[in-house]
């Protein structure tokens, strides 16, 4: 009792703590919600939740300052703020301005699309088509930090030597002399325009790892330092070292104009020189960023930056990001946070995939097949290791708005194997061109090219269905996400016509069989 009394009598300082404003909003009976967090998606619905804050943490991936329910209402606000779930209690915490709940229809779509008008209307573009149609490729697993000519041109001749369809083709981090360097080491690619010359004649679009630090002590780091391009540390006129995940390096100041010019300038002569196409960039992450900085707009923080460096991709139709804040609705190319190689990290990627299109980020890439944990691959007995896992993977990759590979599926998969694996690549080929008209649509509309269950099919049940999803308006999909040859398939009301040619009347569960060969997906008849 006396601890009941206590937390009671606490309340309203601890509420104050938080934020400046406080909003205690109370979750109906029968509504879920979803959103900020597209690293979080594999938990949402939300159900009880700890205080999650928006300003700080991005969950290796994208996040947006909107909450979204199940019920028509949706929360929303321009700067980060703070959140948490406690039984029937949704309670915002936010530094400028007391958060309103809106009431904009009856389900998630309608919220979503009341939201996404209002706040990050489509720009009415898209990425560049060949994402939509063709698998992607990227040298990570295979090469990792040893990034060199002959074994990118290697993989590359082994995609098509497979049978593999061409595509996007990635050269990954460690290509570069250093962070803020953007030649290409010369002992390692000692002519690297013919290399990529080789590549488009081979039908590949080539993309390079970028990021935004830069290696202290290089010339570069002096002549940005030089020209006041570079963040500095607060109280001091000395660039601050930033720690990220490879070491502690310098970092462009994003909020700079001209720095931001400078940057773009130094890309579009790396893409004269060498040819390349476009960039994947990376390391945006707003958690790097929280330092104590003298930045040249004084009053950005961590979110501003993570911001502006997405939008340097605006200028590159061939980009990839993984951390975007406030993106959406951009012609983006936004990929999944890395996954390690496993069934419970297969199983998010439906759910952060549903997430980020509900957050306005349609233009979503899953992480690469398998996952990007490269000592996952690493000395591997291919008679003892689990292949299964990355057939499903990826065959879960097929129906979504792209596919990448990166570990090379013709050096750990069986000859069978290797041809389920190969196949699917094609079907991805195959429904290539849908694919693409949905991201046309999508970028009339901001619809999303994958769409939750609940979504499309609002209080029939779906909203805790988190192994399930809509491509499109046209076909509902129904992978495998764990070990072993059957599942139930929840079918919405209507007909039909399954993967196999056969017509089945929808409202009811499936009890199917899921051989290894099979991805189990349903087109709409009606």
């Amino acid at each position: 009792m006396r601890k009941s009394l206590l937390i009671l009598l606490l309340a309203p300082l601890l509420s104050l703590a938080q934020g400046k404003y406080t909003t205690e909003t109370t979750i109906q009976s029968d509504e879920k919600w979803w959103g900020a967090f597209v690293g979080l998606g594999q938990e949402m619905p939300f159900a009880d939740l700890k205080l999650q804050d928006l300003a700080t943490q991005n969950y290796n991936n994208q996040n947006a300052p909107l909450l979204i329910s199940s019920n028509g209402r949706y929360i929303w606000s321009d700067s980060p703020f703070k959140f948490s779930i406690q039984g029937n209690k949704l309670r915002t915490y936010s530094e400028v301005e007391e958060l309103k709940v809106v009431q904009s229809g009856k389900s998630l779509r309608d919220a979503f699309l009341h939201a996404s008008r209002l706040h990050f209307p489509t720009s009415g573009k898209m990425p560049q088509p060949l994402f939509f149609s063709m698998p992607q490729y990227n040298t990570w697993i295979e090469l990792m930090y040893n990034q060199n000519q002959p074994d990118v041109l290697k993989y590359a001749h082994d995609v098509k030597e497979h049978g593999f369809p061409q595509g996007v083709f990635m050269i990954d981090d460690n290509w570069q002399k250093y962070y803020g360097n953007f030649d290409f080491k010369p002992d390692k690619f000692p002519n690297p325009k013919a290399m990529i010359n080789e590549l488009h004649q081979m039908g590949f679009k080539i993309m390079l790892w970028i990021c935004p630090f830069v290696s202290a002590d290089s010339p570069e780091y002096r002549d940005l330092e030089q020209k006041g391009f570079l963040i500095k540390a607060r109280g001091t006129n000395a660039p601050a070292m930033i720690t990220w995940w490879n070491g502690v390096s310098a970092s462009y100041d994003l909020t700079n104009p001209e720095a931001v010019k400078y940057l773009k300038n130094k890309l579009h002569q790396v893409q004269e020189k060498y040819g390349v196409d476009g960039f994947k960039f990376d390391a945006g992450d707003m958690n790097y960023f929280n330092g104590d900085y003298n930045l040249f707009e004084k009053t950005a923080t961590a979110v501003d930056l993570c911001k502006k460096w997405a939008e340097i991709g605006l200028d590159f139709p061939y980009n990839e990001y993984r951390a975007s804040w406030k993106m959406g609705g951009t012609e983006l190319v936004q990929r999944l946070g890395d996954k390690d190689y496993s069934w419970a990290a297969l199983q998010s990627l439906i759910p952060q995939a549903a997430t980020a299109g509900l957050l306005g980020y349609s233009y979503v890439c899953p992480d690469m097949i398998g996952g990007g944990s490269f000592a996952t691959f690493l000395d591997i007995d291919p008679a003892a290791f689990d292949q299964e896992l990355i057939v499903r993977s990826a065959q879960v990759h097929a129906m979504m708005p792209m596919m990448q590979f990166s570990v090379a599926p013709w050096r750990i998969l069986s000859p069978e194997n290797l041809k389920i694996t190969k196949d699917i690549a094609l079907f991805h080929q195959k429904i290539g061109n849908y694919i693409l008209q949905v991201a046309q649509n999508t970028a009339k509309t901001g619809e999303p090219i994958l769409r939750h269950m609940e979504y499309t099919f609002p209080h029939q049940g779906f909203t805790d269905c988190k192994d399930q999803f809509m491509l499109g308006d046209k076909y509902m999909v129904a992978p495998m996400v764990v070990k072993g040859n059957k599942r139930k398939v929840k079918l919405p009301k209507g007909n039909w016509k399954d993967d196999q040619g056969k017509v089945v009347k929808g409202g009811r569960t499936l009890d199917i069989q899921v051989p290894l060969s099979r991805l189990p997906y349903y087109e709409r008849l009606n």
